[in-house]
């Protein structure tokens, strides 16, 4: 098989939790191996043969997906993603800026991607960091970025920015983008809307859990009215994807 969707971002969103809750219904097969393939962003040079093989044998009426959150955010990814699989629909999951951000250097910190501890030194050294990245994956396509994947704690957060990129390759009817606050405080209703958008039945009794949570210390106020701020248009911008107002703006 070769899947029918992605769930493609954003890292920190809730991703792995939708993924354990879509893995569940009887007609989606879910990666052999893990959830992420990373194929279209860090393995592209293996070919679709190398990509098919982390999938199940093809059976009637399934569904396969996996869930890789690098794909929203990878320069290539988008225009990989529709050259190989044309009628693919993506998923994407959106939350407080912010908060991901948060969320983000403490879990890069925690796996050993991140030297720099204080979140605040590390919104600031993102800039320099980042600088240049994003043209070099395009001009050495099969090659990759420490920086981009693991440092871009506001970069990823600025979703309509990646959405925008994404919309000349994959329409937009293909592509659902998901409120994970209001999946989180309502799942079912939010479920059973994404299982209509996939041609899916809908499924009794789901599990709906929390995966990959991470804690982290306070930040200043000043530091996360400052970061509210510099999100504030790009938030504005999610409005035409979601059809209301982001969760945390409201």
């Amino acid at each position: 098989m070769l899947p029918s969707f992605l769930i493609v971002g954003a890292q920190r969103c809730g991703t792995t939790s939708l993924y354990r809750a879509l893995s569940q219904h009887p007609m989606v097969a879910k990666p052999v191996l893990r959830k992420g393939v990373h194929y279209f962003d860090m393995a592209y040079g293996r070919g679709l043969a190398w990509y098919r093989a982390h999938f199940p044998l093809r059976r009637p009426g399934m569904l396969a997906f996996e869930s890789s959150p690098y794909y929203l955010f990878h320069p290539l990814a988008g225009p990989r993603i529709a050259w190989d699989l044309p009628d693919v629909k993506l998923i994407v999951l959106v939350r407080d800026p912010v908060e991901r951000a948060i969320s983000a250097h403490a879990h890069e910190l925690a796996r050993g991607f991140e030297s720099e501890p204080s979140f605040a030194r590390a919104v600031d050294l993102e800039p320099e960091r980042l600088a240049g990245e994003s043209a070099r994956l395009c001009a050495a396509p099969l090659s990759s970025s420490h920086a981009h994947r693991h440092h871009a704690y506001l970069a990823r957060g600025r979703y309509a920015e990646q959405l925008a990129r994404l919309e000349p390759v994959i329409a937009r009817d293909r592509v659902k983008v998901i409120d994970s606050g209001r999946f989180f405080a309502d799942p079912m209703p939010v479920y059973d809307d994404l299982l209509s958008f996939l041609g899916l039945p809908p499924m009794a009794d789901p599990v709906f859990d929390r995966h990959n949570s991470r804690t982290h210390a306070p930040i200043p106020r000043a530091l996360r009215t400052r970061l509210s701020e510099h999100f504030l248009p790009w938030d504005a911008l999610l409005l035409s994807w979601l059809d209301a107002t982001p969760s945390w703006r409201v």
